[in-house]
């Protein structure tokens, strides 16, 4: 097992979305045909584009609102999808895509103050996890974002 754990939205957070048509900023949720790979933040799971529906919605991934808060634009399923599972390893459909997912991890400390910011480029990364936790014990829990437009994939937990 490794030393960490991938945290999706949950499935009960985007049955709520679902239903109230909301997000928790109270936008209207935006319907479309996928135009992008995404990927689902609840699934972890790229869409199939021009196939797969989604909704767009406005998601904030911090609990404590301070300077380093990035709410923004993020992709889910617009049926229901079961959660991301495999928690001990980066979702693999993510992983081996490089093409078209460039990612950044950024760790943030007990305080929510951003301890680290790392490319992932051509680094395998589930060992950048382990190496950025090894490297960095102030850091708690990582966000795995898009290198090019930073929205938010995941967070990933120190175990």
């Amino acid at each position: 097992m490794k030393p960490f754990r991938i945290v999706p939205l949950s499935a009960e957070y985007a049955q709520k979305i679902r239903k109230t048509k909301m997000d928790y900023f109270v936008n209207t949720l935006i319907e479309q045909v996928a135009t992008g790979r995404g990927p689902c933040r609840v699934s972890l799971q790229p869409f199939t584009t021009g196939e797969d529906m989604r909704l767009l919605l406005s998601h904030n991934p911090f609990m404590v609102g301070n300077a380093f808060n990035q709410p923004g634009p993020i992709f889910i399923n617009k049926e229901e999808v079961e959660a991301y599972k495999d928690i001990h390893r980066f979702p693999p459909a993510i992983k081996m895509d490089k093409e078209h997912f460039h990612l950044t991890l950024i760790g943030y400390d007990k305080w929510q103050m951003m301890v680290i910011a790392q490319l992932v480029g051509d680094d395998d990364v589930d060992e950048l996890i382990m190496k950025i936790f090894d490297e960095h014990p102030e850091v708690v829990y990582l966000h795995a974002r898009s290198a090019e437009v930073c929205c938010y994939i995941c967070k990933i937990e120190r175990v």
